[in-house]
């Protein structure tokens, strides 16, 4: 017959702590060592040095694919890095 193992309050706690210290750890490294994916419209024109028609022409003709989310449009980083790059195939 197997050995029935129970689960005390205290073996949660203690498993509750190690795991927010293990996430907290995977935040900050992500903090450090990466940039955002996604960019909103102004970060853009400000990376880019172009005015909001400018964008805008990006967009309608196909240069500079997004993502809107309800009313914010949302710019891949790599996308963006292509086409600084001479362009998007």
């Amino acid at each position: 017959m197997a050995a029935i193992e129970l689960i005390t309050r205290e073996d949660l706690n203690e498993f509750k702590s190690e795991l927010l210290t293990e996430i907290k750890k995977l935040v900050q490294l992500d903090r450090q060592g990466q940039s955002k994916k996604w960019l909103k419209s102004n970060e853009v024109r400000r990376l880019l040095k172009i005015s909001p028609g400018t964008l805008q022409n990006l967009r309608i003709n196909g240069t500079l694919s997004f993502t809107r989310v309800g009313s914010i449009m949302y710019y891949k980083l790599e996308d963006i890095n292509k086409l600084l790059e001479g362009g998007l195939s």
